[in-house]
């Protein structure tokens, strides 16, 4: 691999490893935040609640790791988040959103794995806590990678 490949493989990689971590750190706040809204809030036991918040914060962190991989390949996007940003930012906010939506129906209607609160507002069934989740994490995370990028290249 020639220098200047190398040096674009581990600038994608990092930013790539900096959105998940930041994503992963914002979702894990915001799946306890969102706890009461859903029934295992009232029904789980402690080490139940603990277990969802975990396999919940790694499921989202994954999602938001493919997610943003699979929009930089289709976009062919190898020196994102230097170019492309902006088609690989929207590419991968419509992945994870869509995903979630997704993942929310099938999880709520067709295997019941889990189930709202009547706190949760919902929208044609789907939870509107999770579907903001997606929204404003995703920007967050993106935003703060295109920060660090600009001052890492500012300097």
């Amino acid at each position: 691999m020639q220098n200047s490949s190398r040096s674009r493989f581990i600038d994608l990689s990092s930013a790539v490893a900096r959105y998940t971590f930041v994503s992963m750190a914002l979702h894990l706040v915001w799946e306890v935040l969102q706890l009461p809204l859903y029934t295992l809030w009232t029904t789980g036991t402690p080490s139940e609640i603990a277990f969802a918040v975990l396999h919940c914060t790694i499921g989202d962190a994954l999602i938001a790791a493919v997610s943003l991989t699979v929009s930089v390949l289709i976009l062919w996007a190898m020196d994102w988040p230097n170019g492309k940003f902006r088609q690989v930012a929207a590419a991968t906010f419509l992945m994870g959103l869509g995903y979630t939506i997704y993942s929310e129906w099938h999880n709520t209607t067709v295997t019941l794995s889990w189930a709202y609160s009547p706190a949760m507002p919902t929208l044609f069934g789907i939870g509107l806590s999770p579907v903001v989740q997606w929204i404003v994490i995703p920007v967050i995370a993106l935003w703060w990678v295109l920060r660090r990028t600009r001052a890492s290249c500012s300097h």
